[in-house]
């Protein structure tokens, strides 16, 4: 059986990073952008990462630039905006595409795990979160309008 466990992701140093070493952590991946009107996002998700890591949580923060062309910059460019703009610590990995053909192989996984309204895969815009248990099954989709405090109690009930 396929879970999140099973891929891989270039992090935004560059380097090859399988997602099993997340492994039996609850996790929360949300495609970001850095010029979105939902990017002060990354201040509650920094916040749910703080608060939670300790317990087994953990974000996982992938650029994309699909929408809107929202996240025209390169790996270093979002690395320093995260940061300085947010100070973002949880894993952030290099931009990927979430629809189409050359979607990343786990948002294809995500998006067919949970699709979206009326059975929708497709990605409909920046800062949508999937919801994965320890086990790496998605267990819920979230749309972007969807604050991430919002989502304490649904992680806080998987920790």
């Amino acid at each position: 059986m396929t879970s999140a466990y099973d891929f891989t992701a270039r992090t935004l140093a560059g380097e090859e990073k399988s997602l099993a070493d997340y492994r039996d952590n609850v996790l929360l991946i949300v495609n970001t952008a850095s010029r979105c009107g939902f990017t002060p996002q990354y201040e509650g998700l920094e916040k749910l990462y703080e608060d939670l890591h300790g317990r087994g949580f953990t974000v996982l923060g992938f650029p994309c630039n699909q929408f809107g062309k929202q996240e025209p910059g390169g790996a270093e460019v979002i690395g320093e905006f995260c940061s300085k703009n947010y100070g973002v610590s949880f894993p952030m990995f290099d931009k990927i595409e979430v629809n189409g053909d050359a979607a990343h192989p786990l948002y294809k996984y995500l998006k067919h795990e949970k699709p979206g309204i009326l059975g929708t895969e497709n990605i409909k815009w920046n800062f949508t979160k999937f919801l994965v248990n320890r086990e790496g099954a998605v267990v819920a989709r979230y749309g972007s309008r969807r604050d991430p405090q919002s989502l304490r109690q649904p992680i806080e009930q998987l920790l």
